[in-house]
């Protein structure tokens, strides 16, 4: 018989049932918050649904099966027939802006049936972990938070954007950011490898800071790799990913690929590559997995698009020195050439940036305004500052497809809550899940439906050792979906982004409508949740 972990919380919950329980014999009513009636339930586990009332208590799930058998009676029924059912949806690789008063309310996110984010990835987490799980309990936020602790915020905190090793202090100073983290509830350590300045550590150096985190129980090592494919003068897919999962197995964490898919037209049709490489670390005994989104655009930053990191190093002012130097600019230009070669061209370049002499165009586009070269209008733009942008089409969908059939694939945005002041964004923070669900579901046929909603459900639970999420259980916390599969329908575009999802008709975050008929309850009911122990 297979062991469960029980919270307080379900000790609690299973003690006023059975205090509730009628004499041997008798049949009692209870009375339940909320009663979910008829639905088809998807449970989170991959296995096939079936017709279940789902009772809701204080928060938790306090009844799955015959609300009518059981006498299960509320004063508020939902009534979810030809309806799916299912857990909360967990986004596994997130930029969700819960500590902006614009982004609170995770609205983008809801509408999609996410109800728990992952954040402080891509090396950018801070190891204020303490401060922001308070802030966030303070504030309010609309989903459920995780955290993690950013190797390229410790690098920059400690080294700033130098070309460099640690030294031994200097790495004593990044460990010490590393415990504070984990003490304070982070889920583990992050690494940005293809970001300045994660860039410039070597791979000795994150092993070193993994192992640190590895000094706490549950740590995980989330990493975007060095080079997914397209990165100029880079190592390659293969050897990136291999790095990766070395970081993995020496530090005896377990790891997961930040949206894991391989990027350039070089690479199209090389999915069995990025497969064979975890499936054969798994099968040594490596923990090691991944999430994707199933966009064939990215969304980053020009700098890192455009201009090698040998001429990113040190400050703003070091970086326009080199532009000054004749000599210098000259071999820049060459390598944003090839840069943007490896990405398509300038015209696949799009801004997302807020400033609306950028946003919605290609840096194509904005060379032409300026009569420039795209290399010269890409530092012309870096003098100012940096921009978001998009790189349309460095994804093959035929890759996604063939990787999202692995079962260690959990699902993400990897999507960022735009600023009000931002048009133009990328549509995935608004549609990542469903359109994953449109594509292979109910398009392509490729999938069963509750094996995609255990890679939106279940999978992310038992990657991040949750232990009363993710599933659709009694005592777990009542984080519900309830959507209708003939309306659940990404509607942003590249054009128009930002479009809220459709189909989720009901939501509950703990316990909480977040969504009801359809609409925004305009709930805060997230919480932040620390690493289990």
């Amino acid at each position: 018989m297979k062991s469960r972990i029980v919270t307080p919380g379900i000790v609690v919950l299973l003690m006023q049932l059975t205090a509730c329980a009628p004499p041997a014999g008798e049949t009692a009513s209870v009375t339940v918050d909320t009663l979910i009636t008829g639905g088809l339930v998807y449970d989170g586990s991959g296995e096939s649904p079936g017709l279940l009332d789902i009772g809701i208590s204080e928060g938790r799930i306090s009844f799955i099966g015959d609300a009518v058998a059981a006498d299960i009676s509320s004063p508020d029924v939902i009534d979810a027939k030809g309806l799916w059912v299912t857990p909360g949806f967990i986004d596994a690789h997130s930029h969700a802006e819960l500590d902006e008063d614009y982004g609170k309310d995770a609205l983008p996110y809801l509408y999609q049936g996410i109800t728990t984010v992952v954040l402080g990835l891509d090396g950018d987490g801070t190891s204020d972990i303490g401060d922001r799980l308070a802030s966030w309990e303070k504030n309010g936020i609309g989903v459920n938070g995780i955290a993690f602790v950013g190797h390229g915020f410790m690098r920059s905190a400690v080294i700033g954007r130098e070309d460099r090793d640690a030294t031994p202090d200097e790495l004593e100073e990044m460990r010490g950011h590393v415990r504070k983290a984990m003490e304070e509830g982070a889920f583990g350590l992050s690494t940005g490898l293809f970001y300045v300045p994660g860039t410039y550590a070597s791979t000795d150096e994150v092993i070193a800071l993994a192992q640190e985190a590895a000094k706490f129980s549950n740590a995980i090592y989330d990493t975007h790799d060095r080079d997914l494919g397209a990165v100029y003068e880079g190592v390659g897919y293969d050897a990136s990913v291999e790095e990766g999962i070395r970081i993995t197995e020496e530090s005896g964490l377990r790891g997961i690929f930040s949206h894991y898919n391989l990027q350039g037209a070089h690479n199209y049709g090389r999915a069995d590559v990025g497969a064979r490489l975890l499936n054969d670390a798994r099968d040594r005994g490596v923990d090691i997995w991944a999430a994707q989104h199933p966009y064939t655009a990215t969304q980053s930053n020009l700098r890192s698009y455009t201009i090698p990191d040998w001429a990113s190093a040190g400050s703003r002012e070091e970086m326009i020195a080199r532009f000054d130097n004749p000599e210098t600019a000259a071999e820049i230009i060459a390598a944003t050439n090839a840069m943007l070669e490896i990405r398509g061209g300038a015209d696949k370049i799009l801004f997302a940036d807020p400033r609306p002499d950028l946003n919605g165009k290609t840096l194509a586009d904005v060379a032409a305004e300026r009569e420039l070269s795209p290399a010269e209008t890409a530092q012309w733009i870096l003098r100012d500052s940096n921009a978001v942008v998009m790189n349309l089409e460095l994804y093959d969908h035929n890759n996604t497809r063939l990787l999202a059939k692995e079962p260690w694939m959990m699902t993400c945005t990897d999507g960022r809550t735009p600023r009000p002041d931002q048009p133009i964004t990328h549509p995935r923070t608004f549609g990542a899940f469903p359109k994953k669900m449109r594509h292979f579901v109910f398009e392509e046929k490729l999938l069963a439906p509750e094996f995609v909603i255990r890679s939106f459900s279940g999978l992310a639970a038992d990657f991040y050792r949750l232990p009363d999420r993710g599933y659709l259980r009694e005592g777990y916390a009542a984080d519900i979906v309830v959507l209708d599969p003939e309306t659940y329908r990404d509607k942003a575009t590249f054009g128009e982004p930002q479009q809220y999802a459709t189909g989720i008709e009901q939501l509950f975050v703990n316990g909480q409508s977040a969504i009801r008929d359809g609409k925004s309850t305009g709930a805060l009911a997230g919480v932040p949740i620390r690493r289990p122990r």
